[in-house]
């Protein structure tokens, strides 16, 4: 069956004439089609263009298609989150209030909670307990128009639960509407066990983790929370090259909470990504704009922390192609909402509307290498769409911590 949207009001395509991710100037050029129009059919896109245009050329298609009509809504291609720790276990809203008291990320760690709360509950919970858990994360995350959702594992830090956790995304991937990317993170943390005895457990993901996930063909990236106290530049690079090896592509959780090199390994390995960046130094920044690295950032992360973002404009100014995420996980950034994602961005990275829904699009699927099928609306690509209640992409942004989705096409059928 075909499908044609009419007299869509902005039709923000964030077509790329170049190759890979977009940077600088580019990244405010969202090609956009006023009182547009697009064809699909069979979950891929036909034909972009204006509706008068696509009338003419494509007169006997529209004949036999559903007809919709945008009635002048704003469309743009389906959000892509490319940073989420959406398969675990649990919650943690006890350490929301201890946050409140005074109590630092850090400290909340280092008494047992954050993310070894996390571990000790995804280890708890059954594959189906797990399954259902994610899959309500994943409806929510539809309903608020991202149709791409990277998922880290890490909350097991042992081989069987970093395991179950893969599979249930696995599941997810071949069940949900939702395309589900899946990245292993072993390297979350340090389990308690292993304390004062990191490198070994450093050992144990390289030779018994890693060939295991690799072998399953359970991920494509692979990541590592470089930071003080957790995972040291040296650990996080053996982490990081030994996937490598083994066919898995670099992420890395970079310079959060201090400055501690991440950034300038993020380029030393070739990373397509680095994540988080609060603390990343100039020297960093420029090691990622020369590397081509991609600047994941987390705005909702930092002020659910009470942190000073990231310099998003700073980097973007530098030559850093940024795409922003969520951060969907229990502890730091319990949200989905990549629409109050891309308004954080602009408030507190000083993003303009157009950067932010390129990060939240075109930039995000090439942090996890989608780009050649989603982030944009081009043809031969899927068709995963969303209209917005909105008449323009200015509106969506300034209209602050609403969820503006009127509809969502995933692979061209409605699910939304």
């Amino acid at each position: 069956m075909k499908t044609f949207i009419k007299h869509i009001g902005q039709l923000a395509t964030i077509a790329n004439e170049g190759t890979g991710a977009k940077k600088g100037q580019a990244m405010s050029d969202l090609n956009i089609i006023e009182d547009g129009a697009i064809l699909f059919r069979s979950g891929v896109i036909l034909a972009v263009g204006t509706t008068e245009q696509l009338k003419e050329e494509y007169a006997a298609d529209i004949q036999e298609a559903m007809v919709v009509n945008a009635h002048g809504r704003l469309v743009t291609p389906g959000l892509v989150d490319p940073h989420t720790h959406v398969a675990y276990g649990g919650s943690r809203e006890k350490e929301f209030e201890m946050r409140l008291q005074g109590k630092s990320y850090m400290d909340i760690m280092n008494a047992g909670g954050g993310i070894h709360a996390t571990m000790r509950m995804t280890r708890e919970a059954s594959e189906d307990e797990l399954f259902d858990q994610t899959i309500k994360r994943l409806d929510s995350f539809l309903k608020h128009g991202v149709t791409t959702v990277e998922g880290k594992s890490g909350y097991g830090m042992d081989l069987e639960t970093e395991l179950k956790q893969l599979r249930v995304m696995k599941k997810l991937q071949q069940s949900h509407a939702i395309d589900l990317v899946p990245t292993f993170m072993g390297a979350h943390a340090v389990p308690t066990e292993y304390k004062g005895r990191e490198d070994e457990f450093v050992d144990i993901i390289i030779q018994e983790m890693l060939p295991v996930i690799a072998e399953e063909g359970l991920a494509e990236f692979n990541d590592v929370f470089c930071e003080k106290d957790v995972y040291t530049p040296e650990q996080s690079e053996r982490i990081l090259e030994a996937g490598k090896k083994l066919g898995l592509t670099p992420k890395i959780h970079a310079d959060e909470i201090v400055s501690y090199g991440g950034a300038e390994l993020a380029a030393k390995v070739g990373a397509i990504s680095a994540e988080h960046l609060l603390k990343a130094s100039d020297e960093g920044i420029q090691a990622m704009a020369e590397a081509g690295v991609i600047a994941c950032l987390l705005p909702a992360t930092a002020l659910y922390l009470r942190e000073e973002a990231a310099q998003g404009r700073k980097m973007i100014d530098a030559g850093v192609a940024v795409a922003i995420s969520t951060d969907c996980n229990p502890g730091s950034s319990p949200t989905v909402s990549m629409p109050l994602v891309m308004n954080l961005a602009c408030i507190s990275m000083r993003l303009t509307p157009a950067e932010a829904l390129t990060a939240a699009t075109y930039n995000a699927a090439c942090a996890i290498n989608r780009q050649d099928t989603v982030g944009s609306l081009e043809k031969g690509k899927k068709a995963d769409i969303v209209m917005w209640d909105v008449k323009s992409y200015q509106e969506l942004q300034y209209l602050f911590g609403v969820n503006h989705v009127q509809s969502v096409w995933k692979n061209g059928k409605k699910v939304i």
